[in-house]
Protein backbone atom coordinates (compact mmCIF):
# COMPACT_ATOMS: atom_id res chain seq x y z
CA UNK A 1 0.00 0.00 0.00
CA UNK A 2 1.15 3.48 -0.86
CA UNK A 3 2.43 6.07 1.41
CA UNK A 4 -1.68 8.11 1.76
CA UNK A 5 -3.62 4.93 0.53
CA UNK A 6 -4.92 4.48 4.29
CA UNK A 7 -7.36 5.81 6.18
CA UNK A 8 -6.68 9.70 7.91
CA UNK A 9 -8.71 11.40 10.54
CA UNK A 10 -6.54 14.09 10.99
CA UNK A 11 -6.44 16.01 14.59
CA UNK A 12 -9.06 17.13 16.65
CA UNK A 13 -8.87 20.91 17.28
CA UNK A 14 -5.47 21.69 15.51
CA UNK A 15 -4.70 25.14 16.15
CA UNK A 16 -4.47 23.99 19.66
CA UNK A 17 -1.45 21.57 19.99
CA UNK A 18 0.13 23.94 17.34
CA UNK A 19 -0.43 26.93 19.86
CA UNK A 20 0.97 24.93 22.66
CA UNK A 21 3.95 23.28 20.97
CA UNK A 22 4.96 26.66 19.34
CA UNK A 23 4.53 28.83 22.99
CA UNK A 24 6.18 25.15 24.72
CA UNK A 25 9.71 25.76 22.53
CA UNK A 26 9.24 29.58 23.03
CA UNK A 27 9.31 29.40 26.90
CA UNK A 28 11.92 26.95 26.97
CA UNK A 29 14.55 28.99 24.31
CA UNK A 30 13.62 31.35 27.21
CA UNK A 31 14.74 30.00 29.67
CA UNK A 32 17.79 28.92 28.14
CA UNK A 33 18.81 32.13 26.91
CA UNK A 34 18.51 33.23 30.73
CA UNK A 35 20.59 31.04 32.13
CA UNK A 36 23.13 31.07 29.82
CA UNK A 37 23.01 34.69 29.06
CA UNK A 38 26.13 36.90 30.02
CA UNK A 39 24.80 40.06 30.65
CA UNK A 40 24.81 39.38 34.32
CA UNK A 41 23.54 37.12 36.77
CA UNK A 42 19.68 36.15 37.43
CA UNK A 43 18.22 34.54 40.09
CA UNK A 44 18.19 30.48 38.90
CA UNK A 45 14.64 29.96 39.94
CA UNK A 46 13.51 33.03 38.22
CA UNK A 47 15.38 31.70 34.62
CA UNK A 48 13.99 28.33 35.06
CA UNK A 49 10.15 29.18 34.84
CA UNK A 50 9.94 30.29 32.14
CA UNK A 51 11.11 26.76 30.95
CA UNK A 52 9.07 24.87 33.65
CA UNK A 53 6.02 26.44 31.85
CA UNK A 54 7.28 25.72 28.72
CA UNK A 55 7.84 21.97 29.45
CA UNK A 56 4.37 21.85 30.87
CA UNK A 57 2.91 23.13 27.51
CA UNK A 58 4.90 20.37 25.42
CA UNK A 59 3.33 17.97 27.35
CA UNK A 60 0.10 19.41 26.91
CA UNK A 61 0.58 19.17 23.42
CA UNK A 62 1.99 15.72 23.36
CA UNK A 63 -0.93 14.43 25.91
CA UNK A 64 -3.29 16.12 23.00
CA UNK A 65 -1.92 14.72 20.05
CA UNK A 66 -1.84 11.05 21.34
CA UNK A 67 -5.52 11.67 22.39
CA UNK A 68 -6.44 13.02 18.99
CA UNK A 69 -4.50 10.11 17.04
CA UNK A 70 -4.40 7.14 19.21
CA UNK A 71 -6.25 7.37 22.90
CA UNK A 72 -9.91 8.19 21.69
CA UNK A 73 -9.95 5.21 19.19
CA UNK A 74 -8.64 2.74 21.98
CA UNK A 75 -11.50 4.16 24.47
CA UNK A 76 -14.25 4.50 21.41
CA UNK A 77 -13.41 0.78 20.25
CA UNK A 78 -14.42 -0.34 23.78
CA UNK A 79 -17.56 2.10 24.14
CA UNK A 80 -18.86 -0.06 20.94
CA UNK A 81 -18.39 -3.53 22.06
CA UNK A 82 -19.95 -2.51 25.48
CA UNK A 83 -23.02 -2.11 22.97
CA UNK A 84 -23.09 -5.61 22.11
CA UNK A 85 -24.61 -4.92 18.74
CA UNK A 86 -25.99 -7.69 16.74
CA UNK A 87 -25.33 -6.12 13.43
CA UNK A 88 -28.42 -5.16 11.75
CA UNK A 89 -29.10 -1.74 13.65
CA UNK A 90 -29.65 1.85 12.12
CA UNK A 91 -27.23 4.04 13.99
CA UNK A 92 -26.56 7.97 14.05
CA UNK A 93 -23.20 9.79 14.72
CA UNK A 94 -23.75 13.35 15.27
CA UNK A 95 -20.56 15.15 14.21
CA UNK A 96 -19.18 12.35 12.33
CA UNK A 97 -15.65 13.87 11.03
CA UNK A 98 -13.89 12.33 9.38
CA UNK A 99 -15.93 9.11 10.16
CA UNK A 100 -13.43 8.10 13.08
CA UNK A 101 -16.44 6.73 15.29
CA UNK A 102 -18.49 6.51 12.20
CA UNK A 103 -16.76 3.89 10.55
CA UNK A 104 -15.50 1.93 13.09
CA UNK A 105 -19.30 1.13 13.80
CA UNK A 106 -20.08 0.74 10.18
CA UNK A 107 -17.55 -2.70 10.80
CA UNK A 108 -19.90 -3.97 13.41
CA UNK A 109 -23.04 -3.35 10.99
CA UNK A 110 -22.92 -6.00 8.41
CA UNK A 111 -26.56 -5.27 8.16
CA UNK A 112 -27.35 -2.37 9.41
CA UNK A 113 -26.30 1.26 8.52
CA UNK A 114 -24.09 3.95 9.92
CA UNK A 115 -25.32 7.17 9.44
CA UNK A 116 -23.00 10.43 10.07
CA UNK A 117 -24.17 14.21 9.81
CA UNK A 118 -21.46 17.05 9.74
CA UNK A 119 -21.44 20.98 9.01
CA UNK A 120 -17.51 19.49 8.00
CA UNK A 121 -16.06 22.49 9.62
CA UNK A 122 -12.03 22.42 9.37
CA UNK A 123 -11.66 24.66 12.28
CA UNK A 124 -13.37 21.63 15.07
CA UNK A 125 -11.01 18.80 12.87
CA UNK A 126 -7.98 19.40 10.48
CA UNK A 127 -9.39 18.59 7.02
CA UNK A 128 -12.90 17.96 7.90
CA UNK A 129 -14.83 17.32 4.45
CA UNK A 130 -17.68 14.81 3.27
CA UNK A 131 -15.41 13.89 0.14
CA UNK A 132 -12.81 12.86 3.03
CA UNK A 133 -15.06 10.74 5.00
CA UNK A 134 -16.02 9.09 2.10
CA UNK A 135 -12.66 8.15 1.19
CA UNK A 136 -12.00 7.02 4.44
CA UNK A 137 -15.05 4.41 4.43
CA UNK A 138 -13.49 3.36 0.75
CA UNK A 139 -10.06 2.35 2.86
CA UNK A 140 -12.15 1.13 5.81
CA UNK A 141 -14.25 -1.55 3.26
CA UNK A 142 -17.44 -0.07 4.88
CA UNK A 143 -18.75 2.24 2.13
CA UNK A 144 -21.40 0.24 1.01
CA UNK A 145 -22.82 0.81 4.89
CA UNK A 146 -22.74 4.38 5.73
CA UNK A 147 -24.74 7.61 4.59
CA UNK A 148 -23.64 11.18 4.74
CA UNK A 149 -25.69 14.34 5.70
CA UNK A 150 -24.81 18.26 5.74
CA UNK A 151 -27.00 18.91 8.97
CA UNK A 152 -27.53 21.03 12.01
CA UNK A 153 -27.57 18.78 15.18
CA UNK A 154 -29.77 21.29 16.23
CA UNK A 155 -32.01 20.27 13.61
CA UNK A 156 -31.47 17.10 12.64
CA UNK A 157 -33.07 15.40 8.98
CA UNK A 158 -34.73 12.32 10.12
CA UNK A 159 -37.75 11.16 11.22
CA UNK A 160 -38.86 10.21 15.21
CA UNK A 161 -37.28 7.04 16.50
CA UNK A 162 -35.45 6.65 13.43
CA UNK A 163 -32.28 4.91 15.23
CA UNK A 164 -30.94 1.95 17.24
CA UNK A 165 -27.74 3.98 18.47
CA UNK A 166 -26.99 7.63 18.45
CA UNK A 167 -23.53 8.60 19.26
CA UNK A 168 -21.50 11.77 19.64
CA UNK A 169 -18.11 12.86 19.91
CA UNK A 170 -16.33 16.23 21.23
CA UNK A 171 -19.48 17.46 19.57
CA UNK A 172 -21.77 19.18 21.61
CA UNK A 173 -19.98 21.68 23.49
CA UNK A 174 -18.95 23.48 20.52
CA UNK A 175 -22.53 24.76 20.34
CA UNK A 176 -22.42 28.64 21.89
CA UNK A 177 -25.11 28.40 25.22
CA UNK A 178 -27.19 26.05 27.04
CA UNK A 179 -30.19 26.66 24.91
CA UNK A 180 -28.32 25.51 21.78
CA UNK A 181 -26.48 22.31 23.33
CA UNK A 182 -30.29 21.67 24.83
CA UNK A 183 -31.58 21.73 21.39
CA UNK A 184 -29.02 19.40 19.95
CA UNK A 185 -29.33 17.28 23.26
CA UNK A 186 -33.58 17.65 22.34
CA UNK A 187 -33.09 16.32 18.43
CA UNK A 188 -30.55 13.26 19.73
CA UNK A 189 -33.48 12.23 22.16
CA UNK A 190 -36.14 12.65 19.48
CA UNK A 191 -34.88 10.19 16.77
CA UNK A 192 -33.54 7.79 19.66
CA UNK A 193 -36.16 4.80 19.14
CA UNK A 194 -37.74 2.84 21.64
CA UNK A 195 -35.20 0.94 23.64
CA UNK A 196 -32.31 2.55 21.47
CA UNK A 197 -29.40 3.70 23.70
CA UNK A 198 -27.00 6.89 23.06
CA UNK A 199 -23.51 7.76 24.31
CA UNK A 200 -21.94 11.36 24.01
CA UNK A 201 -18.52 11.72 24.89
CA UNK A 202 -17.88 15.24 25.46
CA UNK A 203 -15.11 17.47 27.38
CA UNK A 204 -17.70 20.02 28.91
CA UNK A 205 -21.20 20.29 30.25
CA UNK A 206 -21.82 16.57 30.11
CA UNK A 207 -23.33 16.20 33.90
CA UNK A 208 -26.04 19.22 32.83
CA UNK A 209 -26.83 17.41 29.38
CA UNK A 210 -28.17 14.44 31.86
CA UNK A 211 -30.72 17.18 33.17
CA UNK A 212 -32.09 17.72 29.99
CA UNK A 213 -31.97 13.91 28.49
CA UNK A 214 -33.67 12.86 31.56
CA UNK A 215 -36.02 15.45 30.83
CA UNK A 216 -37.10 14.51 27.24
CA UNK A 217 -37.85 11.21 28.38
CA UNK A 218 -34.35 8.95 28.74
CA UNK A 219 -33.02 6.95 31.49
CA UNK A 220 -29.09 7.32 32.21
CA UNK A 221 -27.16 4.49 32.54
CA UNK A 222 -23.92 5.92 32.81
CA UNK A 223 -21.77 9.49 33.47
CA UNK A 224 -18.88 8.87 33.70
CA UNK A 225 -14.55 9.63 32.97
CA UNK A 226 -13.25 7.78 29.86
CA UNK A 227 -9.82 7.84 31.77
CA UNK A 228 -6.12 9.69 31.04
CA UNK A 229 -6.32 8.15 27.20
CA UNK A 230 -9.16 10.80 26.40
CA UNK A 231 -7.68 13.54 27.69
CA UNK A 232 -7.00 16.77 26.11
CA UNK A 233 -4.21 18.02 28.14
CA UNK A 234 -1.57 17.14 30.92
CA UNK A 235 -4.13 16.51 33.64
CA UNK A 236 -8.06 15.79 34.37
CA UNK A 237 -9.27 19.49 33.50
CA UNK A 238 -9.77 18.63 29.93
CA UNK A 239 -11.24 15.01 30.33
CA UNK A 240 -13.48 13.52 28.43
CA UNK A 241 -16.61 12.28 30.07
CA UNK A 242 -18.99 9.86 29.03
CA UNK A 243 -23.31 10.35 29.34
CA UNK A 244 -25.02 7.28 28.26
CA UNK A 245 -28.91 6.94 28.19
CA UNK A 246 -31.29 4.57 27.06
CA UNK A 247 -35.19 5.14 25.83
CA UNK A 248 -37.18 2.88 28.02
CA UNK A 249 -38.71 0.30 25.83
CA UNK A 250 -42.55 1.03 27.49
CA UNK A 251 -41.79 4.69 26.45
CA UNK A 252 -44.11 6.71 24.84
CA UNK A 253 -43.36 6.81 20.71
CA UNK A 254 -40.41 9.96 20.26
CA UNK A 255 -41.70 13.25 20.28
CA UNK A 256 -42.27 15.09 17.12
CA UNK A 257 -40.34 18.48 17.05
CA UNK A 258 -43.08 19.97 18.63
CA UNK A 259 -43.35 17.89 21.55
CA UNK A 260 -39.60 18.11 21.83
CA UNK A 261 -40.13 21.24 21.98
CA UNK A 262 -42.62 20.80 25.08
CA UNK A 263 -39.62 18.43 26.67
CA UNK A 264 -36.50 21.24 26.23
CA UNK A 265 -39.19 23.71 27.72
CA UNK A 266 -39.17 21.79 31.17
CA UNK A 267 -35.76 21.73 31.71
CA UNK A 268 -36.32 25.70 30.97
CA UNK A 269 -38.57 26.11 33.47
CA UNK A 270 -38.40 29.58 35.26
CA UNK A 271 -35.99 30.82 32.69
CA UNK A 272 -32.89 28.58 34.49
CA UNK A 273 -31.40 27.30 31.53
CA UNK A 274 -28.17 26.93 32.56
CA UNK A 275 -29.09 24.11 35.24
CA UNK A 276 -30.61 21.48 32.42
CA UNK A 277 -28.14 21.98 29.40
Amino acid sequence: MRRGDRADYGFDAPYAPAFMALAGVFLLAMSATRLWSAAGPLHPGRAAAPGLAGLWLLLNAITFVRTTRVGKFAVWRELLEELHLTGDEALLDIGCGRGAVLLMAAKKLPRGKAVGVDLWSSTDQSGNAEQVTRRNAVFEGVASRIELHTADMRRLPFEDGAFDVVLSSLVIHNLSGAAERAKALGEAARVLRRGGRLLIADIRHTRKYARVLEACGLTMTSTRSLGVRFWYAFGPWAATRLVAARRPEDAPSASTRTGNARCFGSCMAGGAVDSCA
